[in-house]
């Protein structure tokens, strides 16, 4: 079976990957099972260009077929932050709690029912010599006012999904994966890779 590589150091995301791409013919691996350690430069203007960026770059160190992700939060009240600097909005070396907090902070007088946000995903896929695809999420929500729930990662505690009535943290990995923005997006790349995977074999 090809390996594919899930071009992240987040243990949180490997994971939701894993559960995402479950069931496609390749063998997931990450750069640490690898021992690819690529620096890369998420400085772009847009998710698509550091998606690629990433992609393309562990996938010419690895040889191999590469998926990557770039996603952040938009609200709204913030004139779409943090956007793709959601990652690093509270800082370089702020944890998930940092972040959670300090958006909270941004937000504090702004009521719920202006609280409008969306969550965005693009995932790049490389093949060496080839051209790089993309797959795009989108999820519409709410920012809360406290985080609630224990699952997930990143801002998932305070996004609020209405249709649900949960926070991204309270719902369990399977809702997550049918109604978030990385979801929506891995279900495209679920498709590109089964093609992907015929070509290897022929």
């Amino acid at each position: 079976m090809p390996k594919l590589l899930l071009a992240t150091t987040n243990e949180g995301k490997s994971r939701e990957f894993r559960y995402l791409l479950k069931g496609v013919p390749f063998e997931l691996v990450t750069p640490k099972e690898l021992g690819t350690n690529v620096d890369v430069a998420e400085d772009k203007a847009s998710y698509e260009e550091n998606a690629s960026l990433k992609a393309e770059a562990y996938a010419k160190a690895s040889g191999i077929i590469t998926l990557a992700d770039d996603s952040g939060l938009e609200v709204d009240a913030l004139n779409g932050e943090p956007g793709i600097r959601s990652a690093r909005y509270a800082g370089e070396h702020a944890g998930d709690k940092d972040r959670v907090k300090y958006l909270l902070a941004k937000l504090e007088d702004v009521p719920p029912e202006k609280r409008n946000a969306r969550f965005r995903c693009i995932i790049a896929i490389a093949v060496p010599g080839e051209k790089t695809v993309i797959c795009r999420g989108d999820c519409p929500g709410f920012v809360t006012t406290e985080p609630r729930g224990e699952n997930g990662f990143g801002y998932d505690p305070v996004f609020y999904f209405a249709e649900l009535g949960k926070t991204m943290a309270e719902l369990s990995m399977e809702q997550k994966g049918q109604v978030s923005h990385r979801g929506r997006a891995a279900n495209e790349a679920r498709r590109i890779l089964w093609q992907l995977a015929e070509k290897v074999k022929a």
